[in-house]
């Protein structure tokens, strides 16, 4: 008995939906912890608005009218459009001022971007080969955006020596779902997949190898950050600059008193 190349690709594009989710929930954690804490500490709002704008344009691409027989690529970029809209609505619920206001900005310009994408590709653009070509291109440009958000966290796990603030479920789950889809594209070839998708899995391996570098200097530092806290040199929920100012001013006031 054969199996058909199209059954391997849907079976594959199925599983490539499953990580996907796990890609889309894995930063779960991340946004209880905000959510409990009434702050978004120094999590950068980055990678949800960047993953958000990536799954607007996939769905785009996966329209009938866009590119007729993406059912697969259109319902699992829906779900995670609805999933990463309520991460950023939250982000602005427990940012500080200048924050919400960026992130209302960019979160605005995401959607008058696809709004005017969709409305210039369905009106001047009439066989499905020339939309599936915009749009696809546009969708690699932005997934690649996606994939490559992280850096600027990966920038300061090298500074901090500490991964607290990249989430490893986020890297691991990016890890598997870019081979899945590299893996879908491949079986029959569709470029505008393999690219993003193949370089997503480097930059996932690239922050995995820093998860497995910095992982004990983690723990330590935030241990040492928790005993800090309980003794009130540091700044509940600050960044590493604010701990060490806000530690030589509470020095300088025991100082004073003394």
């Amino acid at each position: 008995m054969t199996v058909s190349a199209d059954t391997i690709r849907t079976v594959v594009g199925i599983i490539g939906n499953g990580t996907a989710l796990v890609l889309f929930l894995s930063p779960a954690p991340t946004f209880r912890r905000i959510w409990k804490s009434g702050s978004v500490e120094q999590f950068p709002a980055v990678p949800y608005l960047a993953t958000l704008l990536n799954c607007m344009l996939w769905v785009l691409y996966g329209l009938p009218a866009v590119h007729p027989h993406s059912t697969l690529v259109i319902t699992i970029n829906g779900a995670g459009l609805v999933i990463e809209l309520i991460y950023v609505l939250i982000y602005l619920r427990y940012s500080d001022k200048n924050q919400r206001l960026q992130v209302f900005l960019m979160l605005l310009a995401e959607v008058v971007f696809v709004g005017a994408v969709a409305a210039v590709v369905l009106n001047l653009f009439h066989t499905f080969q020339r939309r599936s070509l915009v749009v696809g291109l546009l969708c690699v440009i932005f997934c690649i955006v996606m994939y490559a958000s992280p850096l600027s966290a990966m920038k300061e796990v090298i500074k901090t020596k500490s991964v607290e603030f990249m989430p490893l479920s986020l890297s691991l789950a990016s890890f598997l779902n870019g081979i899945c889809w590299t893996v879908y594209a491949l079986i029959r070839f569709d470029l505008f997949i393999i690219i993003p998708n193949g370089l997503g899995v480097a930059f996932a391996v690239a922050q995995l190898i820093l998860h497995i570098l910095y992982h004990r200097s983690t723990v330590r530092l935030m241990e040492e950050r928790k005993k800090k806290m309980e003794m009130g040199l540091v700044k509940p929920n600050g960044s590493f600059e604010e701990d060490l100012e806000y530690g030589g001013k509470k020095k300088g006031a025991k100082d004073g008193a003394n």
